[in-house]
């Protein structure tokens, strides 16, 4: 019997924008995500909290009037970019959810190919990577590049993987595993649990090339030197019981 729960196919998908201080970034991304992936699209699941600024609550408020129940809005109670995307694994309503940013970091023009890559295998995680052949970063200082590489490579080994960015927060799951796994992170970090967790249970992830952007409005919420946090839910999940990562619930159906 397989270590993770199974998905037979694709239906819809469910696409979580974390959403804090993003206006006309957070409006082009549902707008091309719709034009692209509308008919594939269950809802998008906005999630904001209390330092959301007015300014993309009036944003998300329109958004929400224009797209009527095609937009659905939740109010974080879990901190931090981590507990945003937790609460929304626990939301989902499509057979898949993709993470995304809503500061245009990450392409909307990819999660049609996400789509279609979660349509050939509905059972596998599917990332984004900005090291593969047609992928790029434009904005990343050298330092944070070089520190981004070596790391990639350093977790590439140890968990016997060809993947190339697995601190990258752009992927699509079947909704399925997401909901049986047992999360920990609440921070950036929680970007990585994402993928070294599904890859512990042998679950198939592979990547599509994409092309990063620095943001143009809003600042980061993730701080350089928080990314030392990585490490710790990377080595700690590699060394884990597959029994451990699974909400008791399903473990014990196993």
């Amino acid at each position: 019997m397989a270590d993770y729960p199974r998905v037979e196919r694709f239906e819809s998908a469910t696409v979580i924008l974390p959403v804090m201080n993003e206006t006309v970034s957070l409006e082009e991304t549902v707008k091309i995500v719709l034009r692209d992936a509308r008919d594939h699209v269950k809802e998008l699941l906005i999630v904001v909290c209390s330092r959301t600024t007015a300014e993309s609550m009036a944003v998300v408020d329109r958004l929400q009037k224009e797209s009527g129940s095609l937009v659905v809005v939740h109010h974080q109670t879990l901190p931090f970019l981590g507990g945003a995307l937790r609460e929304g694994f626990a939301l989902a309503r499509g057979s898949h959810v993709i993470i995304m940013s809503s500061d245009l970091e990450t392409d909307p023009n990819d999660v049609a190919r996400l789509i279609a890559e979660a349509r050939k295998d509905p059972s596998a995680v599917v990332g984004t990577s900005r090291w593969i052949r047609g992928g790029e970063f434009h904005g990343y200082s050298p330092v944070k590049l070089l520190c981004n590489w070596v790391f990639q490579h350093v977790f590439s080994l140890l968990y016997w993987t060809r993947l190339t960015d697995m601190t990258y927060g752009y992927r699509i799951f079947p909704t399925r595993l997401v909901k049986a796994i047992r999360w920990e992170e609440l921070r950036h970090p929680f970007n990585l649990e994402t993928v070294v967790k599904p890859l512990r249970l042998g679950v198939p992830v592979s990547e599509i090339a994409t092309v990063w952007r620095c943001r143009v409005e809003g600042e980061s919420q993730n701080p350089f030197f928080r990314n030392l946090a990585y490490f710790w839910i990377g080595l700690k999940t590699r060394f884990a019981s597959k029994r451990s990562i699974l909400q008791t619930d399903v473990a014990d159906n196993r």
